[in-house]
């Protein structure tokens, strides 16, 4: 009996069934002749340098890599030299943006243009300007938002605003949260509504314009709570008078792609908590992820592999080796041919990799359930189940263990029965006997950690039926 493994079941006190999502495993489609997909490692963090504080942000400009780590920004090489350019301030998360010439960033409620040689600060005498929440570039100038008017730069001069240079959102009342740019349209991301603003090449102050017919029904909730993604917009927000959720919109409509169990774990958190959500988008091997950095994990999905599967595919990141605590890559950047990252906890810069599960030198553990065994009202023993694994690749000098556990109930769980995954060159089966019985339904739980680095195929259970 072949029983499904990419995400699971379990309950809790409402009474409710709810789904568990695979905890440092990534659901991977795939045809193999074994199954039609499989659970593989997430990827795990190698540092590669030190920096003079957390880390803010990222950006890739003129194929180098630039970011903001405590109040500094810093350039970084290949070879994870650190060199700081300047001073921006403190703060949470910043934003970067670039023009032609300038390197752009927006931190603790200010911006400053970095052209090389220089790091200076934006002042604008002209207008009156609250603290600078976000910004982008779009046709020669930069927007800027306080979060209640936009304001355009010069063409080719990012250091003045003239007077009448500002547009107010007037569609809705609520608070302007991120500017995003997309297909040469600005979108004004309030906190209910999205207006979207094109450029009418018209000889005034501010030449953008509303575009009627493309505005949003629903907002975001933070500044950086959102990010362009499949060409869209994927955001963490809602409409009025609606819980949290996670959307795309396109074309002045708006798709959920949230689960009803990840509404359910939105919810375990205050909208205050929330607004300081990071959302990132990352294109990766027929992977195309979306990261939400919640406060004590991540929760991802992943495009490609929902529309393969045509199911939604949701999986958890955490850096902890029990329970959860926060997941500690962020402001992803694709430069020197890796995906460099941030550490939101220390001062180290890293990037990630395949070939180990460890977080930082870390281990962290890995988990996943399965779906319910239902025995039709009828008894059952369980006589063997097998993970089918790719082992073999387990390094020598190691001998992790893997281990399940069983429910009948969806809340707590029999004790943990381990066994060694083996080393490089054993392929290994690793096969459970006399895992006891059950008198209706049964559900199936593993547990590891990244020195067990292996992929997981198929579960097969063999249950002789009790004939009563």
């Amino acid at each position: 009996m072949q029983i499904p493994i990419l995400n699971g079941i379990y309950a809790d006190t409402t009474p409710e069934l709810r789904t568990s999502y695979p905890i440092n495993l990534v659901p991977v489609p795939k045809v193999s002749g074994i199954s039609n997909g499989f659970l593989r490692p997430a990827d795990g963090i190698v540092s590669n340098g030190t920096g003079p504080g957390t880390d803010r942000g990222g950006v890739n400009w003129q194929n180098q890599l630039y970011r903001v780590m405590g109040t500094k920004l810093v350039e970084i090489d290949a070879a994870g030299v650190v060199t700081v350019l300047g001073d921006v301030g403190a703060g949470g998360i910043v934003v970067f943006d670039y023009s032609f010439a300038e390197l752009a960033v927006a931190s603790g409620g200010n911006i400053y243009f970095w052209d090389g040689t220089t790091l200076t600060q934006g002042v604008y005498p002209l207008v009156t300007i609250g603290p600078i929440i976000d910004f982008c570039f779009i046709d020669g100038r930069f927007m800027l938002t306080d979060g209640e008017r936009l304001f355009l730069t010069n063409i080719g001069n990012p250091f003045v605003i003239d007077a009448f240079a500002f547009e107010e959102p007037i569609a809705d009342p609520d608070p302007v949260t991120s500017l995003l740019r997309l297909r040469n349209e600005v979108y004004a991301i309030n906190r209910y509504t999205m207006e979207v603003y094109d450029n009418t090449t018209a000889a005034v102050p501010f030449p953008f314009q509303v575009v009627d017919g493309a505005q949003v029904q629903k907002g975001c909730l933070g500044v950086h709570a959102c990010c362009i993604y499949l060409e869209s917009v994927a955001f963490l927000g809602s409409g009025r008078n609606e819980a949290p959720a996670i959307y795309i919109a396109q074309s002045a409509n708006t798709s959920k792609i949230s689960t009803q169990e990840i509404d359910n774990l939105l919810t375990e958190y205050t909208e205050a908590q929330l607004a300081l959500v990071l959302v990132e988008a990352r294109n990766n091997k027929n992977h195309q992820f979306l990261y939400v950095h919640l406060p004590d994990k991540a929760l991802v999905y992943d495009a490609s592999s929902s529309q393969a599967l045509q199911v939604p595919v949701w999986f958890i990141l955490t850096s902890s080796i029990i329970g959860f605590s926060q997941y500690r890559a962020r402001n992803m950047v694709w430069v020197y041919d890796k995906w460099m990252i941030g550490d939101p906890e220390s001062s180290s810069i890293g990037f990630l990799v395949q070939d180990i599960g460890s977080n930082w030198g870390e281990q962290v553990y890995w988990e996943f359930g399965t779906l319910i065994m239902y025995a039709e009202g009828k008894g059952a023993l369980m006589q063997q189940l097998e993970l089918v694994s790719l082992t073999g690749s387990v390094a020598l000098g190691t001998n992790p263990q893997i281990s399940t556990s069983y429910s009948i109930n969806g809340l707590s769980y029999s004790q943990d029965r381990s066994i060694s995954v083996g080393t490089i060159g054993s392929n290994k089966r690793l096969s459970w006997f006399q895992q006891g019985h059950m008198r209706n339904f049964r559900i199936q739980r593993f547990k590891g950690n990244s020195d067990a680095h292996v992929s997981f195929v198929r579960l097969e259970a063999k249950i002789e039926a009790l004939a009563y």
